[in-house]
């Protein structure tokens, strides 16, 4: 019995750790399949998402391959290169769309009280919104700067990565069904108005008003890989660098630190922070974390 019993529990023993060692063995195939896929989408299209977090990627990478029915992140790379089309869907994929109008409604306001004050001895004002999306909070800080009689001598400029979403970010129109939500944001951000009378509506959307819309620039630009392209006294990029590993992240505050005008404002989201490289060149404005003024 004891011999059976000896013998039982090696088999066990042998069981689990080839177990353990063929999880291991798919782990590292997996790190390489996802090294391959991101490296061939850089070389092909030069979208960089080598720097990205890998657990966020993971997932929209398991999404894309649960929706087409593929085995292998290796057949993801395998469309993307011979499909036509494929390779633009990846991209899409893969960028952060995730946003909405006064998003985190008291940074908006803190940025109101804090903030405006600040920028109304500038003569012309220029304010960055890296990583925009669909451009929704470019459009709650025009209604901002609108409401504090600022907005006819700011230049708003929304970049992001994505042809696709900075085409729907020009267009200034919305689902009418956020509509709800978003009033709801914009009055506790400490909106002076009517929102409803910053846009008008169809069966199904809601269009900003060209007042509104005329003063913001939407481009094409990635952090990854791009420079900067003029001095601001503001930098809104939140909750992007979340998606970024620190290398990029580094690289990012980077830029954003190159490109801000002496005494220039960056602002973060509520889960992220200042690079620890680049806090002693800060001052934190509105603490927790989310504001930071350059020294």
């Amino acid at each position: 019995m004891a011999d059976e019993a000896g013998g039982t529990l090696s088999v066990e023993r042998e069981d689990k750790h080839a177990g353990s060692g063929t999880n291991a063995a798919q782990s590292e195939r997996e790190k390489l399949e996802i090294h391959l896929l991101l490296e061939g989408i850089y070389s092909a299209s030069g979208f960089d998402f080598r720097n990205y977090a890998r657990s966020s990627l993971r997932r929209r990478i398991y999404h894309r391959m649960q929706l087409d029915g593929l085995l292998t992140v290796t057949s993801l790379l395998e469309k993307a290169l011979h499909e036509p089309g494929y390779l633009d869907l990846l991209v899409n994929d893969f960028s952060i769309k995730v946003t909405e109008m006064f998003r985190d409604p008291s940074f908006f306001r803190l940025f109101r009280q804090r903030v405006v004050p600040e920028l109304r001895r500038y003569p012309e004002i220029r304010i960055w919104h890296a990583g925009c999306a669909t451009g929704e909070e470019a459009y709650s800080m025009a209604i901002l700067l609108q409401e504090e009689g600022l907005l006819e001598r700011t230049k708003l400029y929304g970049t992001d990565m994505n042809e696709q979403v900075v085409r729907s970010a020009r267009e200034g129109r919305f689902p009418l069904k956020r509509m709800q939500a978003y009033t709801k944001n914009y009055l506790q951000a400490g909106g002076a108005g009517e929102f409803s009378s910053y846009y008008s509506t169809n069966h199904e959307y809601a269009l900003f008003d060209p007042s509104i819309k005329a003063n913001i620039t939407f481009a094409q630009h990635n952090l990854a890989t791009d420079r900067s392209f003029n001095e601001f006294h503001v930098i809104l990029c939140r909750n992007v660098l979340i998606y970024f590993d620190a290398v990029l992240q580094r690289r990012s505050h980077g830029l954003f630190y190159d490109s801000l005008a002496p005494e220039g404002f960056i602002g973060l989201g509520h889960m992220e922070t200042m690079a620890a490289a680049y806090k002693a060149k800060y001052e934190e404005w509105i603490p927790p974390g989310h504001l930071y003024r350059k020294k």
